[in-house]
């Protein structure tokens, strides 16, 4: 059975979900369509507490924050980097190398 927000989930990469209309802006680099909250929301509902978390930026104009993955495997994701600057948010996938 698929959580809610897994089967809303139309995008993957290297096994990592994106968020609903998500799309590539660089390697490994997606833009997301939703906001920052609905982003973080996204994730907390995908991806549970084993997968810790580490803010990297709590600025007025950047906000980051890193989600590990303890599963991953060669050629999976290692990581997710979601980051919201210049009222953009981007989610930047770290594949694990074989």
């Amino acid at each position: 059975m698929l959580l809610p927000a897994l089967a809303l989930a139309d995008l993957r990469v290297a096994g990592a979900a994106l968020p609903d209309g998500s799309e590539k802006v660089a390697e490994s680099r997606y833009r997301s369509a939703k906001s920052w909250d609905e982003t973080i929301r996204f994730y907390r509902q995908i991806y549970p507490a084993r997968y810790t978390r580490r803010p990297i930026a709590d600025q007025p104009s950047v906000k980051a924050v890193h989600i590990a993955n303890p599963d991953a495997r060669p050629g999976g994701w290692e990581g997710l980097t979601v980051y919201e600057a210049q009222g953009e948010v981007r989610i930047f996938v770290l594949v694990k190398g074989k």
